[in-house]
């Protein structure tokens, strides 16, 4: 009996300091990949500035071609949206919308995930290298707020989205460059 009382105390204070620890973890996540696409900066921005062909270079779209997209909105630009829905856990359902769109150097998405009310911002960044040379950097930003769980989950998100966004890279690049 004892020993479950103190087997119960150290369950009890590991609960509480991994709540305490999680207050102090970082509430925003910022996860960046970068590439050189021998391409004008024009013809990456309107690739990244649209869905219309999003499934092409999208590193979701080959864990599972079967996902159901419907498409709404204008063909490009702000309002552009896109949702999803899968049977895949690692696709999942979602929606993303084209918020902001300054040609040609800049877009950014807002995401949804399932059923997290609380969205997270993807955005592309162009800039110009050369006439047929254009960085792209591919960011996505998030903000737990207090949500503990999802502050540890922060933690993880540059190894599991940054090798997404590296494959995403590269086939969007092989794309344009085709």
């Amino acid at each position: 009996m004892k020993f479950l009382k103190n087997f119960l105390i150290v369950i009890a204070v590991l609960a509480i300091a991994l709540v305490i620890v999680g207050f102090f973890l970082p509430k925003m996540v910022h996860v960046e990949r970068s590439i050189v696409i021998n391409a004008s900066q024009d013809k990456v921005f309107q690739q990244v500035n649209s869905f219309e062909d999003y499934n092409s270079w999208s590193p979701w779209y080959k864990l599972d071609p079967e996902a159901k997209y419907e498409y709404s909105g204008p063909d490009s630009g702000v309002g552009a949206m896109m949702s999803w829905d899968s049977e895949d856990s690692q696709v999942g359902s979602g929606s993303q919308k084209i918020i902001e769109s300054k040609y040609p150097s800049f877009v950014k998405y807002e995401l949804f995930f399932g059923e997290d009310p609380n969205p997270g911002y993807a955005s592309f960044e162009l800039e110009e290298l050369g006439a047929q040379k254009t960085k792209v950097t591919w960011n996505f930003d998030a903000d737990f707020g207090d949500n503990i769980i999802g502050r540890y989950f922060g933690l993880m998100m540059d190894s599991m989205l940054g090798p997404s966004y590296e494959e995403g890279l590269e086939s969007l690049k092989s794309e344009i460059e085709k």
